[in-house]
């Protein structure tokens, strides 16, 4: 049996996977039969390139994908794409209306993925701008902070002459007194 499945790469916790086509019998990273693409999970939205054409050929042929390779499949339209021509070859449709129903479906499916994409953006701009902003009002503190600090110890050392002067002039008095 054939399988349509992931072949692990990449170093610890930075998994990336290639898209196989492979026995079944063969070991999860062994031999393959063909590459189809690759897949990150790592990314948001996760980044899957896969040879459409190619594996559209190797599912209409009886590979079986596997859970998250399916899932993956049919986010590209792939597996529509199957049930489509299946339609088609029995006669239940025509060939411009599996195709236009297709071309619609992945329109469809870009255009909200490419929304997704802007909306993360568009919440990661607005975190910075956030920090930013948090950062100046700490900066701001601070400056306000360190600017009293210096004014006290200007007064403390106008003060501390005054004071100075006065103590030079209170053990003079203070010795007169005595004498």
């Amino acid at each position: 049996m054939v399988k349509i499945r992931l072949a692990r790469r990449g170093r610890a916790k930075l998994a990336l996977f290639d898209v196989v086509v492979a026995d079944a019998r063969a070991p999860r990273d062994g031999r393959f039969i063909e590459k189809l693409g690759t897949y990150n999970p790592l990314t948001n939205p996760a980044t899957i390139n896969i040879k459409d054409d190619r594996a559209f050929h190797w599912v209409m042929n009886g590979a079986q994908p596997t859970d998250t390779v399916k899932a993956m499949l049919s986010l590209r339209g792939i597996l529509l794409k199957k049930h489509l021509q299946i339609g088609v070859n029995k006669g239940a449709i025509t060939q411009e209306a599996a195709d236009k129903k297709l071309n619609e479906w992945i329109q469809a499916k870009e255009a909200k993925s490419q929304s997704k994409v802007e909306k993360l953006t568009q919440s990661k701009q607005a975190e910075a701008k956030a920090r930013r902003e948090a950062e100046t009002k700490i900066k701001e503190a601070r400056a306000e902070a360190i600017r009293k600090k210096a004014e006290v110890a200007a007064q403390a050392a106008a003060a501390a002459p005054a004071a100075a002067e006065g103590e030079a002039e209170a053990p003079a008095t203070e010795g007169e007194a005595q004498a």
